[in-house]
């Protein structure tokens, strides 16, 4: 929930700052020199951007949201037997050992979106973003049934 919260003020944040640099470009293109009309669009493309990527996040993490509530009913989330530092933070060795096992089951069985969605979150805990992200988007892809756009 806290997650949920912490996107929603963020999300809001951005949303508040797109729509005061929107002003500002139109502002600039309101002046009417060829000088400042050009900074305005300029300006403007900054927040179409910005809205775009916030808009396929959003559309990202609701999916992948949706993956873990089907998961979750079916009993198949990963279970959390990762070894922590007295910290609380992940350690290296045991990330990578639950990596290299949800790595095979993905490789044994690369149509099942579930093993994809456990690679993503093995990916995640072993620190590599990227690969996580792309590992969740083919889960999605896999289990809506869609091809996965390179």
């Amino acid at each position: 929930m806290r997650a949920k919260i912490t996107y929603a003020v963020t999300a809001a944040v951005l949303v508040g700052y797109f729509v005061l640099v929107g002003s500002r470009g139109v502002l600039l293109i309101q002046n009417g020199t060829p000088l400042t009309v050009t900074f305005g669009l300029a300006v403007l493309v900054l927040p179409v951007i910005g809205v775009w990527f916030l808009w396929k996040n959003t559309q990202f993490v609701r999916n992948a949201n949706r993956l873990a509530t089907v998961l979750e009913a079916e009993g198949g989330l990963p279970v959390d037997e990762l070894v922590r530092t007295p910290g609380g933070r992940i350690d290296r060795d045991s990330a990578d050992a639950v990596f290299r096992k949800r790595k095979a089951e993905t490789e044994d069985t690369p149509d099942d979106w579930r093993c994809w969605f456990r690679l993503a979150v093995a990916y995640h805990d072993a620190r590599d973003t990227p690969r996580a992200r792309k590992a969740m988007q083919r889960a999605i892809s896999l289990h809506d049934g869609k091809p996965l756009s390179v």
